[in-house]
């Protein structure tokens, strides 16, 4: 397989209540076997709450926003620039702390199933349902 050029106008937005995904490469999209790249867009005061991914790697880097990003109990304040890298199987979440909105693009590999995506939502479980109280 040859590669595949993806243009930003081009990649319709997933609208989820906390923000956007954008599918930049997957195995739908491009045949991707490796990684998966996903643009998210996180609105003012709302997030991606504590989950995690049982079989991947993932790399979270901020390109725009701040965000307070969890990797596993640890907090940090990131800004653009910034990058996270979380382990396969341990729980994280990120959340648009700042007053505009916020941008993160995240890699993960390898690609699993026929999205390239696997996700467990944890969010409701002590303690990450209490983490932020």
């Amino acid at each position: 397989m040859s590669g595949k050029f993806v243009i930003a106008r081009d990649v319709e937005a997933q609208l989820e209540e906390w923000g956007t995904l954008r599918w930049l490469s997957d195995p739908p999209g491009t045949g991707a076997r490796q990684l998966t790249v996903i643009d998210v867009g996180l609105a003012p005061g709302k997030g991606h709450n504590f989950h995690k991914h049982p079989d991947q790697e993932e790399v979270i880097l901020v390109v725009a926003g701040t965000v307070e990003q969890w990797v596993d109990r640890e907090k940090r304040i990131l800004g653009p620039g910034d990058s996270a890298f979380i382990p396969a199987d341990v729980v994280h979440a990120s959340f648009n702390v700042g007053q505009s909105d916020a941008k993160i693009v995240a890699i993960l590999g390898p690609c699993v199933g026929p999205v390239g995506y696997e996700l467990v939502d944890v969010a409701g479980d002590p303690p990450w349902k209490t983490l932020r109280a």
